[in-house]
């Protein structure tokens, strides 16, 4: 890597156009200046037709055009069409167009027949559903809660801000669901930079892929994918937000961007700081008081070692719309958390008190994306990352503590300590101060060749490795001195077709994907022969193959049907295979990967519209035939700390999921779905449900929006959503006559949430007051680990865009 990413600078840099083309941008403003979001802008000439949305700014950037006249035909609901005739002579065009609003639309005027990137997406064959960001960004909303409001979609996630999160999509879930950002794994920047970090009004849409992942998503994304696309505009912009609310939570987020119009050289920053107490209470379970005699008295206490803070940004310098990169940037990012460990995999009587862990990252970044290069189609992009993370896991406090915050004491009332002096209740353990240091890269490289309007081949690479190596500061020296490292090498290449045929009703992609994965352990001995240090490697190299398809069908402008395809590999990650004290995993370097066939059945109606009423339907049925399922072992009980992933076996997932949009006069919304389906693996030879899995899930939320609220040209949206969870257990099924088996079940919950937002008439500042879990319902996840109760937040939001 360090002689690879030179090298590539140099020849990117290198690159020159070919032929006379430039691009148009611009922004289009409402006459009381302030941002026409979401208006459909539709750009022509005698010989070809695009048409494009504009962003949360107003801003809109069409690229690679031709010299020449052209026709913009701008319509929005919240003013009157317009159309402008513009000339493309030069490698930056700019225009702005004023919009005036009205109060009343003629629907006809805006009846434009084109699809927006959402609509394109969904009809590509693929079981996606495409999460549109607008409303959301200027909300007291993380990106997680967005996410659990999707069909399909379950976010697991152990506590309050900060805790371990998991993506479950269709019941897959862990490391079997990918995340990106921008098509990166967002693996590689480390535990410290996390969706949550990254605020809603940086993200222009989530793709959200399941069980069949396209192949310019090149990575072993067995389960689905989750693609966070950011905004990319090239307008001088800057964005700020702050929130502040219950248990002492802060989450503040800034980005910005600035272009030199004649040269194109572009500066962009972002930067995040979240802290919580995260002292919310809790009640149940094992949340008790053990008294005199050990008698054990249920209380209601409040979560004491459980605070958390994340600090980020990233700094990006170069070129943007040139004519050698329509996007060229080196930068660093940089990351720094802190999370206090409150308790282990389960919420055992006995809470931990000063365990936390730290984590930091310093990473270097590439980035080149270049539409057309050297010929009409061919469009290529790269994105490398290298450098380092660092991890420590500290637990040295001997006292034993319980749920009132106080010391424990024993059957006579005496403070007592553990005799192995941590908190961790394994004596194998002891004291420890626990440094993971990791050197890390990635390059993602894709090209793309458009043949024709109906053929398209696509080519993605993608290389990451981990060299890493372990340290306890409690450990003796000779004991470090003989401490291994761990290196992973992973290479997937993908390959895929797409079809697009009788005028764009028929669209197909078929796809073949190759893996290769080789970790090594190196581990120092000494030789008994001549008393010096030696290494002991042992190297495993693992290749698998996948291929898959996408297919589908509009029988009527309005109703479309999809099937998808995929036999899906997913190789063991780092954790699983070299395991991870700061989340209490032991390694398991035995493990095989995991292996799924999945297929996808579905269609879509709509959208259908009745005067001032729009209808979607949409469903999806889903199969999942698993082989050397991971996962966590199936027979477990409460009082276990340590986690020990592993091959559970054969399962199988079935199920469906479907969804209803409801719109009226633009201004009330209504969405509902469900997800309901079957994970069954083979235990000991009976087929068994999957313990700790909720198999049915539906969630509901409500828009409506009122304009000229206290001010001429403000808007108020008010929000309610509704999340429900069926009850089900953390343990295997243990007999119908067997008692007791309802402390082991998670109960069925209804959580429901309220906002609102008003934006000022200018559109520039925004203010939103959300209520989370109003009824204060026990809320639960994970292994039974109990979330957090009512909570209120209020968020400012700024925004200064060049016009």
């Amino acid at each position: 890597m360090r002689t690879t990413l030179p090298l590539l600078i140099g020849l990117l840099i290198s690159f020159s156009a070919i032929g006379q083309n430039g691009n148009l941008s611009g922004y289009v403003l409402f006459d009381n200046n302030t941002p026409a979001l979401g208006a459909s802008i539709v750009l022509s000439n005698e010989t070809m037709k695009k048409d494009i949305s504009t962003g949360i700014s107003g801003e809109f950037i069409f690229k690679n055009l031709d010299y020449g006249d052209y026709t913009l035909e701008i319509h929005s609901l919240n003013a009157k069409s317009k159309t402008v005739h513009t000339k493309v002579d030069a490698n930056t065009n700019t225009i702005n167009v004023v919009l005036e609003l009205t109060d009343h639309q003629d629907l006809q005027e805006v009846l434009v027949q084109t699809k927006t990137e959402k609509r394109k997406i969904e009809d590509e064959g693929f079981a996606v559903n495409v999460i549109e960001t607008k409303e959301a960004s200027i909300r007291n909303i993380q990106t997680n809660e967005l996410l659990n409001t999707t069909v399909g979609v379950k976010i697991r996630q152990n506590g309050g801000l900060g805790s371990n999160v998991q993506y479950s999509l269709n019941g897959l879930s862990g490391s079997a669901v990918r995340i990106f950002i921008d098509g990166i794994p967002i693996s590689t920047y480390g535990s410290s930079f996390s969706l949550n970090s990254i605020p809603p009004s940086m993200i222009k849409r989530i793709e959200v892929y399941k069980g069949v992942v396209p192949g310019h998503l090149a990575d072993d994304a067995l389960g689905g994918a989750i693609n966070i696309v950011l905004h990319n505009s090239t307008k001088t912009n800057f964005n700020a937000s702050v929130s502040y609310g219950s248990f002492n939570t802060l989450q503040t987020s800034v980005n910005g961007l600035y272009r030199f119009d004649k040269s194109g050289f572009t500066v962009k920053a972002s930067g995040f700081h979240n802290y919580s107490d995260n002292d919310y209470k809790v009640w149940g379970g094992q949340v008790k008081v053990t008294g005199l005699g050990g008698v054990q008295t249920p209380i209601t206490a409040r979560r004491f070692n459980d605070a958390y803070r994340s600090t980020g940004g990233m700094a990006q310098v170069g070129f943007t719309n040139v004519t050698w990169a329509d996007q060229f940037f080196i930068g660093m990012t940089a990351s720094d958390n802190y999370k206090e460990i409150q308790h282990g995999a389960f919420m055992t009587i006995m809470p931990y008190k000063n365990r936390y862990m730290e984590s930091d990252a310093m990473l270097s970044n590439l980035t080149y994306k270049k539409e057309n290069l050297f010929t009409e189609g061919l469009d290529v992009s790269i994105n490398g990352l290298y450098g380092k993370r660092n991890r420590v896991v500290s637990d040295t406090l001997a006292w034993a503590y319980a749920w009132n915050g106080e010391r424990a004491i024993d059957y006579e009332g005496n403070e007592y300590q553990y005799s192995w002096g941590s908190q961790q209740e394994k004596e194998e353990y002891g004291p420890i101060l626990n440094h993971i240091n990791r050197n890390v890269a990635s390059i993602r490289t894709g090209a793309s060749y458009a043949i024709n309007k109906h053929h398209k081949v696509l080519l993605n690479h993608v290389y990451s490795s981990i060299d890493r190596k372990d340290r306890d500061d409690y450990a003796s020296d000779l004991e470090n001195t003989f401490t291994g490292t761990r290196e992973l090498r992973k290479n997937i290449f993908s390959a895929t077709y797409e079809l697009n045929a009788f005028e764009n009703k028929l669209k197909a992609s078929v796809f073949g994907k190759y893996y290769q994965q080789k970790t090594i352990n190196i581990d120092p001995y000494v030789d008994q022969n001549t008393g010096e240090i030696q290494d002991d490697i042992t190297r495993a190299n693992t290749t698998n193959e996948g291929y898959g398809f996408a297919f589908s069908y509009a029988i009527h402008p309005n109703i479309t049907i999809l099937t998808s395809a995929e036999k899906a590999i997913r190789l063991p990650n780092e954790t699983e295979v070299f395991g991870n004290d700061g989340d209490n995993v032991v390694a398991n370097p035995s493990i095989n990967p995991e292996q799924s066939k999945n297929y996808n059945f579905g269609f879509r109606l709509g959208t259908f519209s009745l005067k001032k009423h729009d209808f979607t339907f949409a469903t999806n049925l889903f199969t999942r035939n698993i082989k050397d399922r991971i996962g966590l072992p199936i027979e477990r009980t409460p009082d276990e700390v340590l986690i020990l992933y592993e091959n559970q076996g054969h399962g199988t997932s079935k199920g469906i999921d479907a969804q209803f949009n409801y719109t009226y006069n633009k201004n009330f919304a209504f969405n509902f779905n469900l997800s309901r389906f079957d994970l069954k693996v083979v235990n000991r030879g009976v087929e068994i449900d999957v313990p700790n899995t909720p198999f049915f899930t539906m969630n509901s939320n409500f828009r409506y929006s009122l304009n000229n609220v206290f001010q001429k040209h403000s808007a108020l949206n008010l929000f309610y959503t509704l999340y429900f969870t069926d009850e089900f257990s953390y343990i295997p099924p243990q007999g119908n006559n067997t008692t007791g088996n309802e402390f082991f079940n998670v109960p069925q919950q209804l959580a429901q949430d309220f906002g609102l937002s008003y934006a000022f008439p200018n559109q520039k500042f925004v203010v939103s007051f959300d209520v989370k879990n109003i009824f204060n319902e026990a809320l639960y996840d994970n292994l039974r680990v109990q979330k957090p109760g009512r909570a209120f937040y209020l968020k400012l939001n700024y925004f200064i865009n060049k016009s």
